[in-house]
């Protein structure tokens, strides 16, 4: 009988569905690592939710294991590469606590401003003192949301009840889809500036932590207040406690924070500061909802071979899979390449298959690159499932072609992505029918492995650009790999793709921009 490990507090409904598909069923309180290492042996399922860390050594114990099912939407606490390595398919819920994170919003965004934690607390000290605890009203203020995402458009669906005004920002979402749901799409700055209420909705990534610092706060009106149920991170706690103490911030609601628990943060010891612990999914009825779909998807995987909501494996049949097999890692890099180098809000992307790789089902490979695209912008988990369906609600429009016949090579893969801020352009090919190459970026032909660390420069092609790159990272000490380069004819322009053993510091990546003939720069990470 085909055995399944449940771990954390699991609502009962979701084991019950687990046996009545007849497999075994066992359940345990959460386990350190080194504990549940001990115990995954012979399961070929697991189903966790937050609190259990499925680490890279659980994995390597997990000798008949299948597939990791997490009750919720973030795979943080699952080592998702180390069990691609191993072939298990990590599976989440995704739209699960949609609803529940979104009524959370509000809820602390009525408490904050109506004071109502503070009020009940007074009152229940013995304290009846009206005067203090004057409130404001929502009727007629303006919300600023920041990300529009599927929690973020319903906060500002359900802002339109209060009569409010909403405003958003979010760099990678098409302006009509911000028009269909009546709301203005402004930059950063001029949200800060118009907004009495903000609130956040965000993935955590190294371009958004710290986005609401000192500076933003200081845009801000006299007596705004700020909601964060996304991320910790996002919002910096010193910045917004001295902002709030100032006066020029009223007072803010927390459900994360930088560190979990937060003891220590400055925004624990003020009045004004509304807090929860991170219960943004806790409903009854979001834990049931995700229970169940866990439970039916790991069933169907295990019982049926149908992958469903998988974060690192396409839902092809097994023959396809292994024909497609080594494009798929390349349509996977070449879309996150694209990702992470392109700015702006992303509104096409064209794709074209040439060569022997036009003869193949090419479907689920746009789905890999979308899926590639996306999850390095957006805050939930992006799956083969979900990766079109993402893109069409962002108003990404995917334009596919085919040619059977390519000079250059046996198959070649070209994406082209335009956003309003410009169009950025990749190629890749295979080389050996398995090793991926990039070939081609932004029109300028080269010869790149789409792996590890990158930085991706144009410049203009004058003699010494590339050595003052090399001066300052030999400074900081960072070791260039490789390099690659490519330029329209000399004196043009250039791109050079430099291979890198570790990642570069932010403060770095800023003096690299600033040396004189850099167009631009990004790092990369495959």
């Amino acid at each position: 009988m085909t055995r399944v490990l449940v771990t954390d507090s699991l609502q009962e409904v979701g084991v019950e569905a687990l046996r009545a598909e007849g497999l075994r069923v066992d359940v345990v309180p959460t386990l350190p690592p080194v504990e549940l290492a001990q115990r995954i042996g012979p399961y070929a399922g697991l189903v966790v939710r937050s609190a259990t860390k499925v680490t890279a050594e659980v994995i390597d114990a997990a000798h008949a294991l299948k597939v990791i099912g997490r009750a919720g939407v973030g795979l943080d606490n699952v080592d998702v590469e180390a069990a691609s390595r191993r072939g298990i398919v990590c599976m989440n819920t995704p739209g699960g606590n949609t609803i529940a994170a979104t009524e959370h919003t509000w809820a602390l965004l009525l408490a904050l401003a109506r004071k109502l934690p503070q009020a009940h607390a007074h009152l229940r000290g013995g304290k009846w003192e009206r005067e203090r605890f004057l409130g404001t009203e929502l009727y007629g203020k303006t919300l600023g949301v920041l990300g529009l995402g599927r929690i973020g458009a319903e906060v500002a669906r359900r802002a339109q009840a209060f009569a409010m005004t909403v405003v958003a920002y979010d760099p990678y979402l098409a302006s009509e889809v911000a028009q269909r749901l009546g709301v203005a799409l402004v930059d950063l700055e001029t949200l800060c500036r118009r907004a009495d209420f903000v609130t956040v909705h965000l993935p955590l990534t190294k371009e958004t932590r710290g986005l609401i610092g000192a500076p933003q706060l200081r845009l801000m009106k006299d007596g705004a207040r700020l909601v964060n149920c996304a991320r910790g991170g996002i919002v910096d706690e010193t910045a917004l406690a001295a902002a709030i103490q100032a006066g020029k911030v009223a007072g803010a609601a927390l459900d994360v924070f930088e560190r979990e628990p937060p003891w220590g943060s400055p925004v624990l010891d003020l009045e004004s500061v509304v807090v929860t612990p991170h219960l943004g999914a806790s409903t009854e009825e979001a834990q049931t909802a995700v229970a169940v779909a866990i439970a039916q998807q790991v069933a169907d995987l295990l019982l049926r071979g149908v992958v469903r909501h998988a974060a690192n494996a396409p839902s092809v049949d097994p023959e396809t899979l292994r024909e497609l097999a080594p494009y798929l890692t390349l349509m996977g890099k070449l879309g996150a390449f694209l990702g992470q180098v392109a700015s702006g809000r992303m509104t096409e992307i064209r794709l074209t298959y040439a060569g022997e790789v036009a003869g193949l089902a090419t479907e689920p490979l746009t789905v890999t690159f979308l899926r590639g695209l996306l999850a390095a912008i957006l805050e939930e988990t992006v799956t083969d499932v979900n990766a079109p369906y993402l893109a069409r609600q962002r108003g990404l429009r995917v334009v596919e072609s085919k040619t059977p016949v390519w000079d250059a090579y046996a198959s070649l893969v070209g994406a082209e992505l335009r956003t309003d801020a410009g169009t950025f352009q990749v190629a890749g090919t295979l080389f050996h029918r398995r090793e991926p190459r990039i070939v081609q970026v932004d029109g300028f032909g080269m010869e790149a492995r789409p792996e590890g660390w990158l930085l991706v420069a144009t410049n203009d092609d004058v003699p010494g650009v590339v050595g003052r790159i090399g001066t300052l990272f030999g400074a900081n000490g960072i070791n260039i790999a490789g390099m690659q380069l490519g330029r329209e004819v000399p004196g043009g322009r250039a791109v050079s793709i430099l291979s890198l053993d570790g990642p570069v510091p932010d403060a770095v990546l800023r003096e690299i921009r600033a040396l004189p003939h850099i167009r631009s720069a990004a790092l990369v990470r495959l």
